[in-house]
């Protein structure tokens, strides 16, 4: 393939704050052009520490790479008239803005369907636009506990808690780009658009349940809710004699060579784990047999030893030394690039790999409005009318529509 699997593509990317971008970064990354709407002031998410220059935070740098930005008041009417002349262009729309703001903005579906009829209208929102909870404000932390992830840390902490990460955006972000790669399929198939729905509370539950359903798949249930094997407290990093490790012994074999190596071959034989299911069934006391284990051992000797014998093995490692570890420096994750105003930085490359395309920076993060001029003209405005439209959108400090 020599080039982008996405070239050609257009996306108007309304979104805010990271789930959307990071599914429109993910597409810009395949080789769309994703244009980046932003009203008067930007994104939210340019105003995060840490940054180097106001609006050019790190969120922003990170998930805006490969991405044109223009800078529109969509409240004014030259406003709106250049947005419904980009999306006439565009190939996808996609936006988390709630239903009342995009009603009031003139941007619901019937109205982008008069401009592009055959656009892929999609629409990220916290919960699914059927139930009562349709219009709720939802970031994160709240769809983590509306969709029973906090409530799995009870299991071992007792108390509901987060994921120190923003995982509901990110995974939802996924589904996202997911999403309009598959209709995009649709479209060159058919030529026709369609609509597209990615709630973010029915995707973390889906994404809960793959192996929490467990027992309720079944009617009547055969069981508790909960995989047991993920769900005992014992599931955990090990301590190590230096350090600490994840380890896994899996397969029968593995068990047998790690009691062996261990130093308790006696534990072989117990019926407790002589089968797979044995082993899920009792894995509070055979995880817990892994803590007085492993730490008779060092690190290294650990992660020999399972090597050898293909073991499922790895060394915990701290955010700070991913950049030294030396399969991600092999295989070349972080890259360094240098910005034509915020300066040296680094940035971690696309992770997927597709043959015959190399691992390509097209854009750094754009600031703020940086190709409005350029990508008006493309839609055939004449320089004073361009020029009008930036100075009144400069002017105007009210706040995002959210």
């Amino acid at each position: 393939m020599s080039r982008p699997p996405l070239e050609g593509v257009r996306i108007a990317d309304l979104t805010t704050v990271v789930m959307g971008p990071l599914a429109t970064r993910m597409l810009a990354d395949m080789g769309a052009d994703v244009i980046r709407i932003e009203e008067p002031g930007g994104d939210i998410i340019r105003d995060y520490e840490p940054m180097r220059s106001p609006k050019m935070s790190a969120f922003s740098i990170n998930l805006n790479r490969n991405k044109r930005s223009i800078e529109l008041d969509l409240k004014s009417h030259d406003g709106r008239e250049a947005l419904v002349e980009l999306l006439g262009t565009c190939d996808v729309f996609v936006t988390n803005l709630r239903r009342g703001a995009l009603e009031r903005l003139g941007l619901d579906e019937a109205a982008v369907r008069a401009a592009n009829p055959s656009i892929i209208y999609c629409v990220a929102n916290g919960f699914g636009s059927d139930g009562p909870h349709a219009d709720n404000a939802a970031y994160d932390d709240v769809i983590q506990a509306a969709s029973g992830l906090s409530s799995v840390f009870e299991w071992n902490t007792g108390e509901p808690r987060f994921v120190p990460s923003i995982v509901a955006d990110k995974v939802t972000g996924v589904h996202i780009a997911f999403a309009i790669a598959s209709a995009l399929h649709g479209k060159a198939t058919t030529g026709e658009g369609c609509t597209i729905e990615v709630p973010m509370a029915e995707t973390m539950a889906a994404f809960n349940l793959v192996e929490h359903l467990s027992g309720h798949t079944f009617d009547p249930p055969t069981g508790d809710f909960s995989y047991r094997r993920i769900s005992t407290p014992h599931r955990k990093p090990r301590r190590t004699a230096d350090g600490w490790i994840a380890i896994l012994p899996y397969s029968q074999d593995n068990w047998d060579r790690f009691w062996e190596f261990g130093g308790r071959p006696d534990l072989a034989t117990d019926p407790r784990w002589a089968k797979p299911k044995d082993r899920v069934q009792n894995a509070d006391a055979l995880y817990s047999l892994l803590d007085e284990i492993v730490v008779q051992k060092t690190t290294d000797e650990w992660l020999t030893f399972c090597a050898e014998h293909s073991i499922p093995a790895a060394e915990v490692l701290e955010l700070e030394r991913l950049g030294e570890d030396p399969h991600f420096e092999a295989v070349g994750l972080f890259q360094d690039a240098e910005h034509p105003t915020e300066g040296a930085y680094r940035y971690v490359r696309n992770p997927i790999r597709i043959s015959g395309q190399p691992d390509e920076l097209r854009r750094h993060a754009p600031r703020i409005g940086a190709d409005t001029a350029d990508v008006l003209r493309e839609l055939g405005w004449d320089d004073q009318r361009i020029d009008t439209l930036i100075a009144d959108t400069a002017g105007d400090t009210k706040a995002p529509t959210s």
